[in-house]
C-alpha cells in the first residue's frame, strides 16, 4: 500500500515537536520562512519514512498528513 505525505508549509509555525517525534529523523526545520514568517519543516530524508504518522498526532497545527494513495483502476 502507498502513501503520501504532506506538509502544509503555510500551516506549520516550525515549532520542531514533530521533528522530535520521529522515530527515523527524517524532518528537519528549513531555513526559507514560509508566508506566515515562520522556518516550517520539511522532509530531509523522504526515503527514511515509515509513515508511522507521530509526526501528525504530535502536530499541533494539522500541518502534516499521511493518506493513502489512490490506487490506479486496472482497465
Amino acid at each position: 500500500m502507498n502513501y503520501v505525505y504532506y506538509i502544509d508549509r503555510d500551516r506549520c509555525k516550525g515549532c520542531g515537536l514533530c521533528v522530535a517525534v520521529c522515530p527515523k529523523k527524517v524532518l528537519e526545520i528549513s531555513d526559507e520562512v514560509n508566508t506566515k514568517g515562520y522556518f516550517p519543516v520539511y522532509q530531509a530524508h523522504p526515503e527514511d519514512c515509515v509513515f508511522c504518522a507521530t509526526c501528525c498526532i504530535m502536530c499541533p497545527d494539522v500541518a502534516l498528513t499521511i493518506t493513502e494513495a489512490a490506487e490506479e483502476m486496472a482497465q
